[in-house]
């Protein structure tokens, strides 16, 4: 079973509910976090854990052995990106911040060694152990690098290597191809929002993917009384989707973070919020261990 923690707008407090509430729902399911945010991942730092057990994440990148090119532009005709060009001669020359690592080029290149597999770190995964009984995957986006889907891809599959009865994923910012495939497979979508005017028109954005990808969706909405709630209810409805928790501005979630121990486990009022969340959660899933 996977679940998925996502939203349009960034700064709603999303990895903020993500850890909460796979901090919740342990005592219920033997369950993995991932942190598919690989741009800025922090799920790690709101747990107060250092990550562990890198793996790379390595692109194929074309290499041209040019005493072998025959200067034919196969690999440029086929390559989708653009980032191969040639010269008036048909010397290729590769750019490299363009290519997406297809290896189509080394597919149709005719002569054989012509092009070499050559690879290219994008970022890393990472598998951290954390002190409240589940482990956190992490996928992070080398910088100055463009390309995040690799890292996306690769980080959801080490955490689904683990075989955990229940994947908890807490995507990108956003309604981006790496957020679709951050959602994908997931059977529930917890949209977290905020009723400001931006909250307002990327949470419809969130929501109307979900529909599309035919996935149903729950409404969280963070620091509640700082707009116009009420307009959060009729874009939910146009959707249908439900509210499952208003949370109010808190200073409590500050002193949390300067504490940090998430607020879940804490006895400020607030962590009664996260633990009626997550049992609406194991009721949606039906039950748990």
């Amino acid at each position: 079973m996977q679940i998925a923690v996502s939203g349009g707008k960034g700064g709603t407090g999303k990895s903020t509910i993500a850890i909460n509430l796979a901090i919740a729902l342990r005592e219920h399911f033997d369950l993995v976090l991932a942190d598919l945010d690989v741009e800025a991942p922090n799920d790690h730092l709101l747990l107060g854990v250092e990550l562990q057990n890198e793996e790379p994440v390595e692109l194929f990148m074309p290499r041209f052995d040019y005493s072998k090119c025959t200067h034919c532009r196969k690999c440029a005709e086929v390559c989708e990106e653009h980032a191969i060009i040639t010269m008036r001669d048909g010397t290729p020359f590769l750019m490299s911040n363009l290519c997406s690592g297809c290896a189509a080029c080394e597919i149709v290149c005719p002569v054989p060694g012509a092009i070499l597999p050559g690879k290219k770190l994008m970022g890393h995964t990472y598998l951290t152990e954390t002190p409240y009984g589940f482990p956190l995957a992490t996928g992070r986006l080398l910088e100055g690098e463009e390309r995040a889907m690799p890292i996306v891809s690769r980080a959801k599959k080490r955490a689904q290597s683990l075989n955990k009865e229940l994947l908890l994923v807490d995507t990108a910012a956003g309604t981006s191809n790496t957020v679709s495939k951050a959602l994908e497979d997931s059977k529930l979508i917890i949209a977290v929002t905020e009723s400001t005017p931006l909250g307002l028109h990327d949470s419809e954005l969130i929501l109307r993917l979900a529909q599309l990808m035919d996935i149903p969706a729950m409404i969280i909405v963070n620091r509640s009384d700082l707009g116009d709630v009420g307009k959060v209810r009729e874009i939910a409805e146009r959707y249908s989707a439900e509210i499952i928790a208003e949370i109010p501005y808190s200073e409590n979630v500050i002193r949390s973070y300067v504490e940090g121990r998430p607020i879940v486990l804490s006895n400020y009022p607030e962590a009664q919020i996260f633990r009626k969340i997550a049992e609406r959660i194991i009721g949606f899933i039906g039950g748990g261990k």
